[in-house]
Parts: C-alpha cells; structure tokens; sequence
C-alpha cells in the first residue's frame, strides 16, 4: 500500500480557481481513497515526446460508484484502456472536466483540469478494494526528449512504486535515485525503485545509443521489488502475552492456483485465522495443519514437514488465465522469543521480508527506539504506528522498544 499499508486519501483540491467560475457543489459520492498504487512508464519512439503508462490502483472508498484518475497537466493524453484487474475484462471510462469528478468523490475547483473517469463494476465493501488498471499514453516534450545524444526522461513522480523501461537500442547511463536495474526478455532496460518517503522523487534517467542486446536466463532472476504486493500489518497487543495479531494482502495470478499456504514462523503459534477476497468481500475457508495431518492432506509446503510444522491452508477457486484473486489474511501470533517485555521495556524482535510492513504499537505505550527507519505516526485511537518500506530484495531486521506512557 502507498504509503506502506495505510489508506491514502487522493482528494484533489486545486486551488486556482477560475475567476468567473461557479463554485462547484460538495461532492455527495464518497470521498475518493486509493492504495496499492504502481506505474510503468514505457519510453516510446525517441524524439516523440510519448510515453505508454500502466497504472495500477485500488479504488477503496466503501460505497463508490466511480473512480477519477487525473491527467496530469502538460500532458496531452490517448489510447486510453481501463482494465478490471480480478476479471481481466474492460470498463467504461469517459473524459471528464468539473462538476464530472463529483461522483468521485473529488472536489475541483480548476474547471479545465482533465480526469479519466471510470465506472466500477461492483460495490466496494467495507474494508475492500476494486483494483484497476489504467492504460494510456502521454506526449509531454518536457518529461522526454533528446538532448544532444541522450534520451532523458526527468518527472516527478508522487507515488510509492515506480518503473521505467527504456526504448529498445538504448542503455542506461544515469539515474538520480537509487534503483533496481532489470533487463527485459525482449531486451529492453528498465530501472524501477520504491520511494522510501513521503514526498515526490524528481526522477531523472539518462541513456544513450546501444544496439539491443537479448536477456540472458540471469536476467530471470532479477525479481523487480517494485512490482511486489505484498503487504503486512502487526497490531501488538500487551507484551506480557508475546501476542500479536496480523493481516496480511496478496494478489494471486498463476492460473490455476487454489490456495495459500501460510507456513508459521519457527518459534511461534497461530490461532484465529481468518480469510477474504478483497475485490468481493467473500469470506473463505481456512484450516490450520500440524505434522503428518500436512503430509495426509496432500500439501506440499517445498520440504518435509517436522511435527512441529504447523500450516494455515486457504482455498478458493482456481484463478483463470487473464484474471486474478487479492487475498486478505488474518491470524493471531504468540512468540515470547520475539515479542515480549524485559524489566519495563516492550521488546520487538523479528525480520521483515516484504517490502512493506508495519507495526502497531499497543495502547499505552511510546516508542523509545527503531533500529530501522521508518515513517512514525500517530492513529486515530492514540497507538504509535511504524510503517517501513524496504526496496532491497533481502530481509530487514527490526529492533523496536517501548516504554508505559506515564500519565500526568
């Protein structure tokens, strides 16, 4: 999610008004939320000034009827396509200036400003999502050139998850923020990076002239973090019980797939497990196996189990080609040997693999310490919130303490 986990509320409020325009009415629709956010840029034709951008979004207002998707200014906008990501299949859209962003919840004072307005397919529930992909191409000369012998490709870039894939003949020679680097099976460049912050990045990226050259099966293993979706929140409650509880998102695309298997941490326990499907709100099985009952069951979790082996199975239906299932996961951990408290200090001690996590601090208590950095606030119920984006592919280990608000 952008950023890490948190709904983000995308209300647009453009303040250069018309001087003769009417104030538009307080949009009655739902207020416009979003989250999951990631764009492909794909460079086209060198000194065409175009670029083909895929982005993908969760519209998460509950209640929606529409989602708007700005076009940014300076652009010039075509070839737009809107996709619905669980079934694969196209959705309305129009083009739409002013009072049109009303159903979206959004509130325009700039009556020129252009948005891409999608019609949903089905009602978001509460805590659920739509998710979408957005297909269009821009021509903006100030965000693509040529200068001299280099292709340049400079903007700013507001959201979490970002890519860029270069024109096939080029090589990279540049780029400003640091960056994953992949070849593309058909040869193509692309550099990608998460933004680790709050604000927009001004990315730059610089190539120059290269005869294409094919990937090599080491390209395959240069997994684009960028495009990862998983996600997961820890809600802690009081250490004395080393007890946690959790969610986690994730999207499953390979057809055919029926399942998720949760394996449990060495070390701890599991209870309460609970499942939906984000884009329907359908509540799903789940069962938790230990030892030989995994074997029995016919699951192979990639090696043998051992009897303390324990396993959270999810079933849903088989996705099919072209389509895909987000998953919501819920359980309860206890692990006393990474969550617990020492003298009057609240101890948090575990590796975090995903590229976003976060960590709910339980009522009562202030955050001392936070080996690894991340965005710190404040919910609306009083708890400290720590929420850590790490772009590297590998584990980070966290390090959180905490001490008994002291009241006065």
């Amino acid at each position: 999610m952008s950023i890490v986990g948190r709904i983000v509320p995308i209300v647009l409020l453009l303040e250069l008004a018309h001087p003769r325009a009417a104030r538009p009415q307080a949009p009655s629709s739902p207020r416009q939320t979003s989250a999951d956010e990631y764009t492909r840029y794909e460079l086209l034709a060198p000194g065409s000034a175009r670029f083909r951008i895929l982005y993908d979004v969760s519209a998460t207002a509950a209640g929606a009827t529409h989602y708007c998707n700005s076009v940014r200014s300076g652009s010039t906008v075509s070839d737009i396509a809107v996709i619905d990501r669980m079934t694969g299949k196209p959705l309305p859209f129009d083009l739409v200036r002013g009072e049109g962003v009303l159903p979206c919840g959004i509130r325009s004072n700039d009556a020129e400003h252009e948005y891409i307005r999608v019609r949903l397919p089905r009602s978001i529930g509460r805590n659920g999502e739509i998710r979408l992909r957005i297909e269009k191409t821009y021509e903006d000369v100030a965000s693509y050139s040529i200068d001299g012998d280099d292709l340049v490709f400079a903007r700013s870039l507001g959201i979490t998850r970002n890519a860029i894939v270069l024109p096939a003949g080029w090589r990279l020679t540049s780029a400003n923020y640091p960056s994953q680097v992949r070849t593309e099976p058909d040869g193509r460049v692309m550099v990608s990076f998460i933004n680790v912050g709050t604000a927009a990045v001004p990315y730059r990226v610089v190539a120059a002239a290269q005869e294409t050259v094919p990937a090599t099966p080491r390209s395959a293993r240069i997994a684009e973090r960028a495009r990862q979706d998983r996600e997961i929140v820890y809600f802690l409650r009081q250490p004395e019980s080393h007890t946690f509880d959790l969610y986690h998102d994730y999207t499953e695309s390979r057809p055919g797939a029926d399942r998720y298997l949760n394996i449990v941490r060495a070390g701890s326990s599991v209870s309460n497990p609970a499942a939906k499907i984000l884009d329907t709100g359908e509540d799903l099985p789940t069962e938790t196996l230990r030892g030989d009952a995994i074997v029995r069951a016919g699951i192979d979790i990639g090696r043998p189990p051992t009897p303390e082996t324990e396993v959270v199975v999810i079933r849903f239906a088989a996705v099919r080609a072209g389509e895909s299932t987000r998953l919501r996961i819920c359980e309860t951990y206890t692990d006393s040997a990474r969550y617990f408290i020492d003298g009057d200090e609240l101890v948090w001690d575990r590796a975090f693999g995903r590229p976003a996590n976060a960590v709910v601090l339980p009522e009562g208590w202030y955050l001392t310490g936070s080996s690894i950095p991340g965005v710190i606030s404040e919910t609306q119920d009083g708890r400290m919130r720590l929420d850590f984006i790490n772009p590297r592919p590998d584990e980070i280990q966290v390090l959180i303490t905490a001490r008994r608000r002291v009241r006065r």
